[in-house]
């Protein structure tokens, strides 16, 4: 994967990185040598064309192009075109023809394909992009294989007592940091590892053996036999799910198997519970940035509520978006432009939730950083752990709190990431159950090794 990886909350584009990406690697593939001499370049197609299709999305996510995008008319060919340019043609080419595919535009992706064939870009670009549109119908991303609740009945799943479990969030790159960060973990011999979500791009069949369950066997579970499970985000969706649902049958095997998309995991001794709620079904749109607020099923989140009254002991919720936050926006403004940090309807859940009791902490992910908030809209510990991957630059400052904020919660000063080589550092969350105690703590990686940044305990 290209060092500059960058992602952008967009369905249409994370699909169209994740294809492009599937390109450069069958072009590589086939031949590495006339890749080379086709498109003028010294580097892999791999690394070559994922920089350009970042430039690509972040100039759709960012900009209302008016300009005329390169075509393939008057069959160029690579010596008529600058350095990477017939690169670039093909990239274009590929996202008008995705968009098409997302529309429903049969007319448009007719026309795409017979540009297609008057050109000179390889065949993968359109028997790839073709592929791509098994995951879109009638102008509609495809129904994802949600498991129901009553499909998964009172099942809990089992997790030794006094367990260390290790969290992630938004780590699945397949990038060096996310190794760098999975390295780390398992120096820390877990007895079980969580991953609070996001499988990039778009949580492809291919993504999600290539960036998850491969460097899981082969750094976690080198040498021995480690739970792993993972929760739905927002990525993960926009395929369809087909990935994901594919992934969590392959993690454990049984009595360990994750039952679907959410889960409970229960320690022996009665004392602790860890249940994940998939808010990311609800966070997807095939055509435009999705803008409705993410939300749990209902018959999700009476299951939830079923573990909690039944269960003796303390619960931790886990999920792959924010109650709330300072830095990112939920939902739109009101008629002053104000917006509020929190997500009113998975506070509608969150005191549903907690009728009967409360819970210990909720951890998150879904934006790339690490913070450990003070109590806030009645949650005494909201904590996003997702930080684990995917690069930020210290130009976006990450610790600096909307503007239009109603009510902005705040950070425990001390919880704040470092930085390494201009961007923030990533990093993991180590929480250690003990009777009715639990231990968390948050660590970045650093040029050195692992650093703890901060610890707590709560019971």
């Amino acid at each position: 994967m290209s060092d500059a990886f960058k992602t952008f909350r967009d369905p249409l584009l994370s699909l169209y990185q994740s294809a492009v990406t599937e390109v450069a690697n069958k072009v590589d593939g086939q031949n590495r040598a006339v890749a080379k001499s086709r498109f003028g370049v010294q580097r892999s197609m791999s690394s070559t064309l994922q920089d350009i299709a970042v430039d690509i999305a972040e100039r759709e996510y960012n900009l209302s192009v008016g300009d005329a995008v390169p075509t393939l008319d008057g069959n160029p060919t690579a010596c008529e075109l600058s350095k990477g340019g017939m690169a670039k043609v093909c990239a274009e080419w590929a996202l008008r023809y995705m968009k098409a595919q997302a529309l429903g535009d049969t007319l448009a992706v007719q026309q795409l394909q017979d540009e297609f064939k008057a050109g000179t870009c390889d065949p993968a670009w359109l028997t790839t992009f073709e592929a791509y549109g098994s995951y879109f119908k009638d102008g509609k991303r495809k129904a994802t294989p949600y498991i129901r609740a009553a499909d998964v009945g009172p099942k809990t799943i089992e997790i030794k007592a006094n367990a260390r479990v290790g969290l992630i969030g938004d780590w699945g790159t397949g990038a060096a940091p996310a190794m760098e960060v999975l390295r780390c973990i398992a120096e820390e011999r877990t007895d079980v590892v969580v991953h609070l979500g996001d499988i990039y791009y778009s949580g492809t069949p291919a993504e999600c053996q290539a960036n998850f369950l491969n460097p899981v066997n082969a750094v976690l579970r080198k040498d021995r036999a480690l739970p792993v499970y993972s929760l739905s985000g927002n990525h993960d969706m926009y395929c369809g799910g087909v990935g994901f649902y594919d992934l969590i049958t392959k993690l454990n095997p049984a009595p360990l198997t994750q039952p679907a998309s959410f889960f409970c995991l229960r320690s022996a001794d009665e004392k602790w519970q860890f249940l994940a709620m998939d808010t990311g079904l609800h966070d997807d749109n095939p055509a435009t940035v999705a803008g409705a607020l993410t939300y749990i099923e209902e018959d999700e989140l009476a299951w939830h509520c079923d573990r909690i009254r039944e269960f003796n002991g303390r619960t931790i919720l886990l999920s792959h978006h924010q109650l709330f936050s300072a830095f990112s926006s939920i939902g739109g403004g009101d008629s002053q432009g104000k917006r509020s940090a929190v997500n009113p309807l998975l506070l509608k859940a969150f005191k549903k939730l907690t009728e009967t009791k409360p819970v210990a902490a909720w951890f998150w992910g879904h934006e790339h950083t690490l913070s450990v908030y003070k109590p806030f809209a009645g949650l005494e510990r909201g904590r996003c752990v997702g930080h684990s991957a995917v690069p930020v630059s210290v130009i976006d400052e990450i610790y600096k709190p909307l503007s239009d904020l109603n009510d902005a919660p705040a950070l425990l000063d001390e919880s704040r990431l470092g930085t390494r080589g201009g961007v923030y550092n990533h990093g993991y969350a180590l929480l250690s159950i003990e009777a009715d105690l639990c231990k968390a703590d948050y660590y970045q990686t650093t040029a050195k090794g692992r650093d703890l940044l901060f610890s707590e305990a709560f019971r």
